[in-house]
């Protein structure tokens, strides 16, 4: 049997799932990778296309029950969240009131943005690595930015307006939840558990092996350099990407909860 498996070519994903999908770790089916773009895979949720994938918790809902979520493989914690960056210091309603690029409106990040600040202006959808160079060059007044350019706004001479994981946290108690792993849910069920297990046995091995997927880390991120790499993963890639836990689920419960009240 293959799965196709659906996941970004982020330094956090390909650590992370790298021993799975180079069959270092034991399951009774074979992995075709599937990489694309976090939104790219949001929007093939929609026809149930892969059967297990990363998607956005803000996706989540509109993927209905064609998706369960699993309890590995996630992405949240604390301090993770996405930042609203600009070129100069405003507030974020400020920001949020302009002409503001998103990385995709079925992103938990956009989904964060809308419940922090609702009063949403021109709203610019653009490839999560093509926003900062909007921002720097006038195109938007603000970006909503997630991956990588946390960690390289500054070098483009830009300053964060605010931090939406903060705002979370703050506001809830809980850490955010930005996106997990959904395995379809016309799978048997045995498939269902294995692939759960076999998700989780390729974290532990990346915890336990991490300079095993260095290769396949920079193939896949080769713009990036190894230090922004090594934070990426060191950030998003935690004790929770092992076992999402009972916190983390209500988290879940909790950010769905409200974006059905705010649709």
């Amino acid at each position: 049997m293959k799965l196709r498996f659906g996941f970004t070519p982020c330094p956090n994903d390909a650590f992370a799932f790298h021993a799975l999908a180079h069959g270092l770790v034991d399951a009774p089916f074979e992995v075709e990778p599937v990489l694309y773009d976090i939104e790219e895979l949001n929007r093939r949720s929609a026809a149930g296309e892969l059967e297990l994938t990363k998607l956005s918790f803000g996706a989540a809902a509109a993927a209905g029950d064609r998706y369960r979520l699993l309890r590995s493989g996630a992405a949240l914690g604390r301090g993770v969240g996405p930042l609203v960056v600009a070129r100069t210091p405003r507030s974020l309603m400020d920001a949020a009131a302009g002409r503001i690029a998103v990385p995709g409106r079925e992103t938990t990040a956009f989904l964060l943005l809308r419940l922090a600040a609702p009063a949403l202006g021109d709203v610019v959808e653009l490839r999560y690595d093509e926003i900062l160079a909007a921002v720097v060059a006038g195109d938007v007044d603000a970006g909503l930015i997630i991956h990588e350019s946390r960690f390289t706004y500054r070098d483009h001479g830009l300053v964060a307006v605010a931090d939406l994981g903060e705002w979370w946290e703050t506001d809830t108690g809980l850490p955010v939840p930005l996106a997990g792993i959904f395995a379809r849910t016309d799978l048997e069920p045995d498939v269902v558990a294995a692939a759960g297990d076999a998700i989780r046995a390729s974290v532990e091995y990346a915890f336990a092996n991490p300079e095993a997927s260095r290769d396949y880390v920079r193939s896949l991120a080769q713009e990036m350099s190894d230090e922004v790499c090594a934070k990426h993963i060191a950030l998003y890639v935690n004790e929770n990407s092992i076992d999402i836990g009972d916190e983390g689920l209500v988290a879940v419960e909790r950010l769905l909860g409200r974006a059905t009240a705010a649709a």
